[in-house]
């Protein structure tokens, strides 16, 4: 019916396909779910290049727990970073600087120290693809 070979190359394309739809199938964010665990579950499937399924669990957290200072400063590097990934870096740049904004006001010595740091080194490697400044 089939050349040789074909049916096992058709077999493997059919079971590619079923597979990518359970993969690739909607995500439902438990309204339940804690700030750490929707941070793990994004970072989960942001090392799986899931990068879609990571920028909906920050954006819950955003969401979700607004008055945590520490969670939004997480979400908003963790997105920024995203966008850096998929090289989007006037994206990046723009939501790495809003983030350091952030540490320029009263309250800077309550943020969490570690986001400026790395929004600076990242914003460092952006100015050294594009050769201008970082910040």
């Amino acid at each position: 019916m089939f050349p040789r070979g074909m049916g096992f190359v058709i077999g493997l394309f059919l079971m590619g396909a079923i597979l990518s739809a359970c993969v690739t199938g909607p995500v439902d964010i438990p309204n339940d779910a804690s700030p750490e665990e929707l941070i793990q579950r994004a970072q989960e499937a942001s090392d799986r290049n899931r990068f879609n399924l990571a920028l909906r669990y920050y954006e819950a957290i955003q969401e979700r727990f607004p008055s945590n200072i520490d969670f939004i400063c997480a979400a908003e590097y963790e997105i920024a970073f995203i966008h850096y990934k998929q090289k989007k870096y006037a994206q990046a740049r723009d939501e790495l600087n809003a983030l350091l904004h952030r540490y320029e006001g009263p309250d800077a010595v309550l943020l969490p120290g570690q986001f400026r740091v790395l929004a600076e080194i990242v914003l460092k490697r952006i100015g050294e693809k594009h050769k201008e400044p970082a910040g």
